[in-house]
């Protein structure tokens, strides 16, 4: 059986990729920075929960379930640093610095390591350079998983949101160390026998920048059972249009602001997430929609059981967690292409264009006037959520990590690249 070493930094999916590859004994090795079961940040778990700020509480909801004690190593003075870094650096250069550095630490300790009976590796784009690196050297194949679009990508469609909504945060343009960033991915790409994309828009993105397609693949995520709550349709008052993610431009939160002024007494619009904007832009959304800021991960669902519609209009993502777990609690979700989901348009909900805010206010209007409408996309989206459940999300992956092993025929001239170390 396979034997594969993850690395990551934070709790991306819940831990997903480890959970899933012990729960089939296929995990070699955890490397993480830091989790709420581990050193220091376990003490945090005997805190009363009402005495900690946000962000600590958010800390105390990172648990690897499912991966056994022996097989995870956690660094947490990477992560402490990483943290300090980012609450003291907000410009866009301070952030992709500390990134970077965060990244290249945990890459650069975890292939220091021993790696054992693991016959491959897998890590996310970003923070695993050093250790693709490190395996192909030792003869192990390699995978990383390109989380959100390329970064050259996203700094594109979002210098276009900045020329729309000037007043909304700061502009990427400062960012000195985009270009550092974004090759970091390509060689990741290079390094890697796989990369996996969460959306086509994502592997699309990958081959625009220069990415092998024969390495690509389409593995779209899976909601934990958890979030599969029943749907209730409501008859009295507004109907109640959720977002949640970090808000901002890559996230389309103008469009959602927009939305909820125009539907004002008709909807009710909350937004959830963390935020790092320009003060006027922070005075508009508190004037015009319901804003909460973060919300630890523990108390998210009741968020998901107040709504009545899931909103998401990104500009950019990979494969929003956010919209698969609005889908498993029964919520009709209205996406863009941009957002990566797999909602179905007319199914599950409305995928809409980006940037079209008169195409958002007509879907929330169809649905608060078609009251057997949204329980049918309700339940639709109910059942596209157990068809994307972890279970689901396993198979496919597992599948997709195979095929970097299987013989690839002889009429694809790319495979030879792809099994070249295993050749």
């Amino acid at each position: 059986m396979e034997k594969i070493i993850v690395s990551q930094l934070g709790a991306r999916m819940h831990y997903a990729v480890p959970r899933l590859l012990a729960s089939a004994g296929m995990l070699e090795h955890f490397y993480t920075d830091i989790c709420a079961t581990r050193g220091w940040p376990r003490l945090l778990r005997t805190v009363p929960q009402n005495f900690l700020p946000a962000a600590i509480r958010r800390l105390t909801g990172r648990i690897p379930w499912d991966v056994p004690d022996d097989q995870m190593t956690c660094f947490a003075s990477i992560g402490l640093r990483f943290a300090l870094m980012r609450m003291h650096r907000l410009t866009p250069t301070g952030n992709t610095a500390a990134h970077v550095w965060a990244g290249s630490r945990l890459s650069k300790t975890v292939a220091t390591r021993s790696f054992g009976r693991a016959t491959g590796v897998y890590g996310f784009s970003g923070e695993c350079l050093e250790l693709l690196e490190a395996a192909r050297a030792a003869g192990r194949w390699t995978a990383v998983e390109q989380i959100i679009a390329p970064r050259s990508i996203v700094d594109r469609l979002v210098r276009e949101e900045e020329e729309r909504f000037p007043d909304w945060q700061r502009p990427i343009a400062e960012d000195r160390l985009a270009d550092i960033y974004a090759g970091r991915e390509k060689r990741e790409w290079a390094a890697a026998d796989l990369v996996v994309c969460g959306s086509e828009f994502v592997r699309q993105g990958v081959i625009a920048e220069g990415g092998d397609p024969a390495r690509c693949a389409v593995v779209p995520y899976g909601v934990d059972a958890r979030f599969m709550l029943p749907r209730r349709v409501r008859h009295d008052g507004e109907i109640r249009v959720l977002t949640v993610g970090s808000v901002g431009l890559r996230k389309g939160s103008p469009y959602v602001l927009e939305a909820a002024r125009r539907l004002q007494g008709r909807a009710r619009f909350r937004l959830v997430g963390p935020a790092n904007l320009e003060p006027s832009a922070m005075s508009a959304l508190a004037d015009g929609l319901e804003y909460l800021g973060a919300v630890p991960r523990a108390e998210i669902l009741a968020q998901y059981a107040w709504a009545d519609v899931f909103l998401l209009p990104s500009i950019c993502e990979g494969s929003a967690t956010a919209v698969y777990e609005a889908m498993a609690a029964s919520l009709p979700a209205i996406v863009t292409p941009n957002t990566g989901s797999v909602v179905r348009d007319g199914v599950d909900g409305f995928v809409v264009p980006i940037r079209d805010v008169n195409a958002i206010v007509a879907a929330v209007e169809r649905l608060a006037a078609d009251t057997d409408l949204r329980l049918s996309m309700a339940e639709n989206a109910s059942r596209r959520a157990k068809d994307h459940d972890l279970d689901a999300y396993g198979c496919r992956l597992r599948q997709a990590l195979q095929k970097i092993r299987e013989p690839a025929p002889p009429s694809a001239p790319a495979a030879k690249t792809f099994r070249e170390h295993v050749a």
